[in-house]
């Protein structure tokens, strides 16, 4: 057993341990740190499959400021046991019935992914996840679409500006 399958089974027990961990834990602070160790597993998977650059800004967006963001609300909202309702039983039954229609899905991916054991996946020189490679891309091949989203995201910095000014 190689150093990356070993590496492989730590991340996916981590991967599945938190995020069972993220679904149990009553405290919400918790269920969102435990949420961002799920964030770290992956990136660590993403390493394995030599995506440097996913690794990161999976690391700075979603565990940095997604859930920065999400502990602020959390804490803003000043949840405690007095102030949370009861769930309906209709809710309850509705969520049991779509976690088995996912665990269905899920079933059918795994029998499914049989048939890809003998086909080998495309591994080129590797350096497919490179950052020089998707800069390459993206200044030489997508240019226009890369432009057209800047403008977007300024146009939004402006809207947000404009929207939370006060008078």
């Amino acid at each position: 057993m190689s150093i990356t399958e070993i590496l492989f089974f730590f991340l996916s027990a981590l991967a599945i341990f938190s995020a069972i961990m993220v679904l149990v834990s009553r405290n919400p602070v918790h269920s969102v740190l435990w949420l961002i160790a799920v964030f770290f597993a992956i990136s660590g998977h993403y390493i394995l499959l030599n995506a440097q650059f996913l690794a990161i800004v999976n690391l700075i967006v979603y565990a940095g400021a997604i859930m920065v963001l999400f502990l602020f609300v959390i804490m803003l909202m000043n949840l405690n046991k007095e102030s949370e309702r009861n769930k309906h039983v209709w809710m309850k039954l509705a969520g049991a019935v779509s976690g088995g229609c996912f665990l269905m899905v899920l079933v059918s991916l795994v029998r499914q992914a049989k048939d890809f054991q003998e086909k080998t996946a495309l591994m080129g020189t590797g350096d497919i996840g490179l950052i020089k490679n998707l800069g390459k891309a993206l200044f030489s091949d997508f240019v226009v679409p890369f432009e057209i989203s800047s403008v977007l995201f300024l146009s939004a910095m402006v809207g947000a500006v404009v929207i939370g000014k006060k008078e």
